[in-house]
């Protein structure tokens, strides 16, 4: 074993369920010292979900992945690369939010995200909260990148988020990619979206990603092999600044029941992972990990998988960085 860039205590020692609850048992952010590398990942929350279309409780979703990330162990069999050894990484604590301003909140996130850590050496993974928070973390994300050319986008959901307004609001956890790609952060064209299932208020909803370029592969799709025009994304994203979202409604709510818009005929909980590992090679900048509603969870189940979804993030950037030297 190699020398570990991110100190954890030693569980042998103190128990896991004891002391200060970061992500991953990930040292404060405000406690690393700045003489050190820089933090490679910044993980922070948005307890925010007044963008909801349907139940609300989503901002107790950092709280609980949190929670849920103590038994997150360091080393990735499926990558055989310790995420430790890797990646600098911290908890940056939360994001302000004005809950009853949407895009008030969403400018103020993205002001906060902007400001963690080294913006030039950092990369922030967001834990939300709806899945509006998305387009305040892509803001801040491209500007830390130069602010020129759009990021690509890999896209994990059950819905393609890309509705103008829902009862006249612009910027609710309907909309965070239709305005994201309007503001030129992200490049519709390199944009995939995965695990899109469910009845549509009309065929209309989709008109905005086809016309735009999006690919969308339904979750019928990826069972037919869908795996494949993820392969074709790679090639076709090389190595171009990409984002990676997750919405926890992807999987199906027996296995992530606990989240605001739940739709049947998702990935198992072995599916997700499986997809998300298939990113491995991307030039990861920035990513988020969204809508887990803890007051319809069971068993912490959907909390879980959110935490591992967002370990499988970090072990991407790892095991890349690892194969690069």
């Amino acid at each position: 074993m190699g020398q570990r860039r991110t100190q954890l205590p030693d569980s042998r020692t103190t128990p896991r369920f004891a002391g200060l609850v970061t992500f991953g048992r990930y040292p404060r952010l405000a406690d690393v010292a700045p003489a050190c590398a820089p933090v490679d990942w910044a993980v922070y929350g948005v307890p925010y979900d007044s963008g909801v279309t349907y139940r609300p409780g989503a901002r107790f979703g950092p709280r609980a992945v949190r929670e849920a990330s103590q038994y997150l162990k360091a080393y990735s069999i499926e990558h055989d690369v310790d995420v430790l050894e890797v990646l600098s990484l911290a908890d940056a604590g939360d994001a302000p939010v004005s809950p009853y301003h949407p895009k008030q909140t969403l400018d103020g996130v993205a002001d906060f995200a902007c400001e963690i850590g080294d913006p030039t050496h950092t990369k922030l993974l967001a834990l939300g909260g709806d899945h509006s928070i998305a387009y305040a973390n892509l803001r801040a994300t491209h500007a830390r990148h130069g602010g020129g050319s759009p990021l690509a986008l890999l896209h994990f959901d059950s819905h393609l988020d890309t509705v103008d307004a829902v009862w006249g609001e612009r910027y609710g956890h309907a909309s965070p990619f239709i305005r994201a790609v309007e503001e030129g952060v992200v490049d519709p064209k390199r944009m995939l979206s995965i695990g899109i299932k469910g009845p549509l208020n009309t065929k209309r909803d989709l008109d905005y990603a086809r016309d735009h370029g999006v690919t969308i592969v339904t979750a019928e799709q990826w069972r037919a092999g869908g795996a494949s025009i993820l392969d074709e994304f790679k090639a076709r994203v090389g190595d171009a600044p990409t984002y990676l979202t997750i919405d926890i409604d992807v999987a199906d709510p027996a296995y992530a029941p606990g989240t605001g818009t739940p739709s049947v005929g998702g990935f198992t909980s072995a599916e997700l992972l499986g997809a998300i590992r298939l990113a491995r090679g991307l030039n990861l900048v920035g990513a988020d990990v969204v809508e887990v509603l803890p007051a319809m969870d069971v068993a912490e189940i959907t909390a879980l998988l959110a935490a591992h979804a967002a370990f499988e993030v970090l072990a991407l950037d790892a095991v890349r960085r690892s194969t690069q030297h």
